[in-house]
């Protein structure tokens, strides 16, 4: 086997010297090589024929197992938005396959149908599987990561108590088929409001998920936060980093951005000190981050979608795949008393992640101005908490 050979690194589409296989997978460029000797050592490499010769022969990356993605409410406008993003790799990386698992209402069925069949269409290349179903136990079964975007809305006219009651009853039993049938430590994620109640009634009814495996998403709330000191600032949001959203995925949550910084030419600056008006910070600012949900709807006439989809796959992406160094994210977890909020709710902290896991983030001084707005947050969750236990009752 004599001549010359590309040796091939498995990329993003995007990346710069791309190549792609008959497989269509994209491939960078990465050397090239010259051996004159058997074609056994070339076995198990990517390597196609080129004119020029090269020392480094590097080995054919190693195929990934699909992981299993249940999106529940996968019908609805967020779910519609969400599993393409899941099917392109956006949630857990550009080199893993998935299988796409996808439950909603028996209503719904013909619109999950249809969703189906524009995955198909779309010929995604990391998605090897789709499960579109009604039944939460198919829904569940094997699944990795869990997506529960599925919900009761609140309607005219209903009471606080009746909306709590009909998503405890919801989580209740979709708890109940992720515990039985999900796969060992299963990453769950609950988007549909009351976010962090409907997540702390999951880790009830599902004791042998850990609880660090049980969150909710207030990543939307913080990436609200990072977009709206970019626009003020008129700086990349890339560059805008450490924002935090304590408390309760609802208007009580607290937008803090005491620990927030900017990456400048002269260094990363806090952002109050770039901003300079305290004032805003701590009236408009947090009103603009708590409300955006209803300006959306009032703009669109719909809930935000596209936005927590993507927030949704921020989330699980730096949950799976770790936050770089010196950056932390939000995410409502169980609380272990940190920053002295109860224990017991599902409360958003700040956090990095690591291996898999996340980690609050510890020692970050806290003003009166920040004490009182967290304190008010969590007593909104402990109401809720009673509520919802009320109702099971």
């Amino acid at each position: 086997m004599r001549g010359s050979w590309w040796v091939l690194e498995a990329t993003d589409s995007g990346a710069p010297s791309v190549a792609r296989l008959n497989s269509g997978h994209p491939f960078r460029l990465v050397s090239r090589i010259h051996h004159p000797r058997s074609r056994r050592l070339l076995k198990g490499h990517s390597l196609i024929p080129t004119s020029r010769t090269f020392s480094k022969l590097l080995p054919a990356p190693m195929a990934k197992e699909p992981m299993r993605v249940l999106v529940t409410g996968a019908a609805g406008q967020i779910g519609y938005a969400l599993v393409p993003m899941i099917a392109r790799g956006v949630m857990l990386g550009a080199d893993q396959p998935v299988i796409l698992h996808m439950l909603d209402i028996p209503p719904a069925v013909e619109a999950l149908n249809g969703v189906k069949m524009e995955l198909v269409d779309a010929a995604f290349p990391l998605l090897k599987g789709v499960v579109a179903t009604t039944d939460a136990v198919e829904a569940c079964t094997g699944v990795n990561v869990a997506v529960m975007v599925g919900g009761f809305p609140r309607k005219e006219g209903m009471e606080r108590k009746d909306v709590m009651s009909k998503n405890v009853s919801i989580y209740k039993s979709q708890a109940s088929a992720l515990e039985a049938h999900a796969a060992p430590n299963c990453k769950v994620l609950v988007v549909a409001n009351p976010a962090n109640t409907n997540a702390l009634i999951l880790k009830e009814f599902a004791p042998s998920i850990p609880e660090k495996n049980i969150t909710c998403l207030t990543r939307l709330d913080h990436n609200r936060a990072l977009g709206q000191i970019s626009e003020r600032l008129n700086v990349q949001v890339s560059d805008v980093k450490n924002a935090i959203i304590w408390g309760n995925h609802s208007s009580s949550q607290y937008p803090d951005v005491n620990h927030a910084t900017v990456k400048t030419p002269n260094g990363e600056k806090p952002v109050r000190e770039l901003v300079a008006n305290d004032e805003w910070l701590n009236t408009e600012f947090i009103s603009t981050v708590q409300q955006r949900g209803a300006a959306i709807i009032k703009a669109r006439k719909f809930s935000s979608a596209l936005s927590a989809a993507s927030s949704a796959c921020d989330h699980i992406r730096n949950w799976v795949l770790g936050t770089p160094e010196g950056t932390f994210v939000s995410m409502g977890v169980y609380s272990d008393g940190s920053y002295g909020v109860p224990a017991g709710l599902i409360y958003s902290f700040p956090v990095t992640c690591s291996g898999g896991d996340w980690t609050i983030v510890q020692g970050l001084p806290i003003d009166k101005f920040s004490r009182e707005k967290m304190d008010a947050t969590a007593q909104e969750l402990s109401e809720e908490k009673a509520l919802a236990y009320s109702c099971l009752n």
